[in-house]
């Protein structure tokens, strides 16, 4: 039987970024002088907080980090929104999903008019009942996705009890998406972005070791292998 309701995280699980995320934040970075981390490391950026995630960045202080913030965002709703790209199969998935009578929401950490307007661009708002994200507020700090997915729970009307959590799953890429729906004791499950390597899976979610494929969640929790597509250059944004 499937779940009554399947909340999604975004980047990573919904949509690949295709190098639009990390291209940007090194393009900010570089416009102030802060030394480009590696591809391993700017990947790990996508998901988390992006306050949190610059700050830990030598040489970037409190007072730079909103700068950066919005230099990678122009480029983004400006260039990179576009440049993303739905994975494979996940059209038909929630499609499927629907016709089986399951509620869908995205829980992303992004804040809400880019999550919003990233759904639009991909059309894929009006596939999903619901739409959680973080504050606009990017200074306002949060280190869990937990009252994220309670947003998102709320949407969709159903309380966050133990009679109603069991029937939930939570399909992510990043540790923080696992983290935050087993603390409040629903199933979780790996995405197509969670195909990663050692080194980045310091921020993923540790539900597949590296493999020549992806996967996709599907009816009963079970996963399909889905072809693996190389990923484009990086994307410069200036």
């Amino acid at each position: 039987m499937s779940a009554p309701a399947v909340i999604f995280d975004l980047d990573g699980t919904l949509v690949d970024p295709a190098g639009a995320i990390t291209g940007g934040i090194s393009a900010a970075l570089e416009a102030h002088g802060i030394r480009v981390p590696d591809e391993d490391r700017l990947r790990s950026f996508i998901g988390p907080p992006l306050a949190t995630s610059l700050k830990a960045l030598p040489g970037v202080t409190e007072e730079l980090v909103p700068k950066l913030i919005e230099h990678y965002r122009e480029g983004y709703m400006r260039e990179g929104m576009a440049a993303s790209e739905v994975y494979p199969g996940i059209r038909d998935l929630l499609s499927s999903l629907r016709g089986q009578g399951c509620a869908l929401a995205v829980a992303t950490s992004k804040p809400g008019p880019q999550a919003e307007r990233l759904l639009d661009i991909q059309g894929l708002r009006g596939s999903v009942d619901a739409v959680a994200y973080s504050d606009p507020d990017e200074s306002v700090p949060h280190t869990s996705k937990g009252p994220i997915i309670a947003s998102a729970l709320q949407q969709l009307g159903l309380a966050n009890t133990e009679a109603s959590l069991p029937g939930l799953v939570m399909v992510g890429d990043r540790k923080f998406d696992v983290e935050g729906q087993l603390a409040m004791g629903s199933p979780a499950s790996g995405s197509p972005g969670a195909t990663h390597s050692t080194e980045s899976s310091k921020g993923r979610a540790p539900l597949r070791s590296r493999t020549p494929q992806k996967t996709l969640p599907l009816r009963s929790g079970t996963l399909r292998p889905l072809p693996r597509r190389p990923h484009p250059e990086r994307m410069k944004m200036g």
